[in-house]
């Protein structure tokens, strides 16, 4: 009598096998390997790397001792100098420019058909998302916190309290507008288009953000519309954490515009992922 024994599959990956079906390659190696191609692509472009940096430095130190003194008697804090004031602007100016290029590389993608193989993988939606938005973070960030070491030279010194603050709330930028480059690139085809979009929509975010000039002072409906923007939050945040004898221009707690910041930030990556899903459910209909 003949016996017959029959191999059970005890692991995801040999039911896959069995099924005929591609393996779960999980969440962390996917985000993992996005994450990291979005580092090594960006530093391998020496001339981007120089440009984030080198633009926003040489237009704070050229602004910034430009108007040199004349800026003391509209200052909210009344001593403070138009480059100590311009430093968190600048700042965000470096973070604006590094998330918003990164993103650029979804556009590449698409055109070079990376994209597509990636749409196709068996995985997640959301790990694109999240793959693709923390590499911007991660580089965003770190070319922040590189002119943050410029700090020291106008006087600025750091507790550790103080420290942590400016670099959460640099991350939290960082994490917000490399998620809305995602949103604005996802749409489009040309990076021409993608640049036509930075200079009429994001570089105005930036202006009205409390960069240039203070929130108080402003006329009345310009003041409302800084208010409205989020980026403020993520301005005067930093502002206070540099300069926590003068506050923030806003009358609220450097807490408060954290938390505010992060639910722009948590927001600007839902859209990202909706769209992300939405592009799939129009393709399989």
């Amino acid at each position: 009598m003949a016996t017959h024994t029959t191999a059970i599959p005890t692991s995801c990956t040999e039911k896959s096998r069995v099924a005929g079906e591609a393996p779960d390659p999980g969440i962390l190696l996917p985000a993992l390997s996005l994450w990291w191609r979005e580092i090594v692509r960006f530093y391998r472009m020496r001339s981007r790397v120089v440009g984030v940096i080198a633009s926003p430095l040489l237009f704070w130190v050229v602004i910034g001792s430009g108007f040199g003194n004349s800026f003391r008697a509209q200052s909210a804090g009344g001593g403070q100098r138009y480059l100590e004031f311009f430093f968190p602007g600048a700042l965000i100016m470096i973070v604006l420019f590094t998330s918003i290029f990164t993103m650029m590389s979804v556009i590449e993608d698409r055109r070079e058909g990376f994209l597509l193989s990636v749409l196709v993988a068996p995985i997640s939606r959301a790990i694109i998302v999240l793959g693709k938005v923390l590499g911007g973070t991660t580089l965003a960030a770190v070319q922040g916190m590189i002119f943050l070491a410029f700090a020291p030279l106008i006087g600025i010194h750091f507790s550790l309290l103080r420290f942590v603050t400016a670099a959460l709330c640099i991350f939290l930028v960082s994490f917000s507008l490399t998620a809305l480059g995602f949103i604005v690139a996802w749409r489009l085809d040309s990076t021409q288009a993608f640049h036509a979009i930075i200079n009429l929509f994001l570089m105005p975010l930036w202006m009205l953000s409390g960069s240039l000039f203070p929130v108080r002072g402003a006329s009345r409906w310009i003041a409302l519309v800084m208010r409205a923007n989020p980026l403020t939050y993520g301005v005067e945040a930093l502002r206070s954490s540099l300069y926590p004898e003068l506050g923030n221009g806003l009358g609220l707690s450097t807490l408060t515009c954290l938390m505010v910041l992060g639910a722009f930030a948590l927001v600007m990556f839902a859209i990202a992922f909706v769209m992300v899903n939405r592009r799939r459910a129009t393709a399989s209909s």
